[in-house]
């Protein structure tokens, strides 16, 4: 069976960039039961490697990112296979947003439905003018579940229902304005785009940037108080580790002599 996720490994000074690619371009990268057991398994996979840094994701080809879930796949299901079906895809999911380092979403032509909450978990989502975004569950029978809980925090709970409740369609400049596209240029320019978040990535402190990924996931599911408490004990943490004290100490003696 070919496989349907595509992974390279980018080694760089300071550490690796995995490029993650959705590869099922015969049907627009659709997501069904393989690819959704390959996504879990990679991301599970990498969160396991130390030197790594960043995670680029994007489809194969030009045409989409991914035309969310396979419709012949959810034509077969039944009761207890669809339960199945989308707790696997939920924990695909979740194993991407549990990634200890970013995750970059690389956004082009059609990103429906579970593409849709794919990318909601990821830290950016960069789009060209190609990018068309929607959740067309509704017009198949189907409620929008899931990881499409992210949707109201991230667009408005006003947008999240129209998107939802609708099955609209949005262009990519829609999706800009409405702050789903975090990013948004001409086909071009979209690898660049891109590239400069993950320069800006490598050139941070690795253990600080995995620190705030846990923290502001972390304060989405907490109190005011007990998310300043965690802040407080990871930035003692941080103290224990040695790295402030040696990014500080590198910016003070890199500083002009006065």
């Amino acid at each position: 069976m070919t496989s349907q996720i595509r992974l390279r490994m980018d080694e760089r000074p300071g550490g690796i960039v995995a490029y993650v690619e959705l590869a099922n371009e015969a049907k627009r990268n659709a997501i069904g039961p393989v690819m959704i057991a390959e996504l879990k398994s990679t991301f599970l996979e990498l969160a396991e490697n130390d030197a790594l840094r960043a995670v680029v994701l994007s489809g194969a080809g030009d045409k989409a990112f991914a035309a969310g879930a396979d419709l012949g796949a959810l034509g077969l299901l039944d009761p207890a296979s669809a339960r199945q079906y989308i707790t696997n895809l939920h924990e695909a999911i979740a194993a991407t947003r549990a990634l200890p380092v970013p995750v970059i979403a690389m956004i082009r032509g059609y990103c429906f439905g579970a593409a849709v909450e794919l990318a909601a978990a990821c830290d950016f989502r960069l789009g060209d003018t190609s990018t068309v975004i929607g959740m067309p569950e509704v017009k198949i029978g189907l409620p929008s579940v899931i990881d499409a809980i992210l949707l109201p925090r991230l667009i408005g709970d006003g947008m999240a229902r129209e998107m939802m409740l609708t099955g609209m369609n949005y262009d990519a400049e829609a999706a800009h304005k409405m702050r789903y596209l975090d990013h948004l240029c001409d086909p071009e320019d979209l690898a660049g785009a891109v590239e400069h978040r993950v320069d800006h990535i490598m050139q941070s402190a690795p253990l600080a940037v995995r620190m705030q990924r846990r923290l502001m996931n972390a304060w989405e599911q907490m109190s005011q108080d007990d998310g300043i408490a965690l802040s407080i004990d990871l930035f003692e943490e941080a103290y224990r580790s040695g790295e402030p004290q040696r990014y500080i100490a590198a910016v003070r003696n890199s500083a002009p002599k006065k």
